[in-house]
């Protein structure tokens, strides 16, 4: 069973950062957000967890949007720095670097405002069978990379 393999943990960051967003080719207006990050990870029971290395990767991502314009950092100033667009790429970028050290994300919400989320998941609640081949199919891929990286 999944649960006899993994752990699950919670981790939190905040990025600050400003952005405007652009609507029928008209920019809105800058302005500033303290947005939380919510990350759900899984880790084989077997390793020891590291917290500090975890949170070591998180902040070295967001170190490059922390205190910044996101209209004017890669790739948002090519794409429009909405909550959904900054999310799913922010998603994206925790899976590969964290899936890179045998962590997998089983969730990801961002909030901008104390009342409103986004969040994306590779968990679903409708069909858990399927959601367990799907976790067990990215284990044993995150698995067969720490093997082949400790064989290196």
């Amino acid at each position: 069973r999944m649960n006899m393999r993994f752990r699950q943990y919670k981790f939190k960051a905040y990025l600050n950062a400003t952005h405007h967003i652009t609507i029928g080719g008209k920019p809105g207006e800058k302005h500033p957000h303290t947005w939380e990050i919510c990350l759900d990870v899984l880790k084989t029971r077997e390793e020891f967890v590291r917290f500090s290395e975890l949170e070591e990767m998180v902040e070295r991502f967001i170190s490059v949007y922390q205190d910044k314009d996101l209209n004017e950092t890669p790739p948002f100033h090519l794409v429009n720095p909405t909550l959904e667009n900054c999310s799913d790429f922010f998603f994206e970028k925790f899976q590969q670097i964290l899936s890179a050290h045998g962590w997998i994300v089983l969730m990801m919400t961002v909030s901008e405002t104390p009342t409103r989320s986004y969040v994306i998941s590779n968990v679903h609640d409708s069909n858990p069978e399927e959601t367990t081949r799907a976790l067990d199919a990215v284990a044993d891929e995150v698995l067969e990379k720490i093997m082949e990286a400790r064989v290196e």
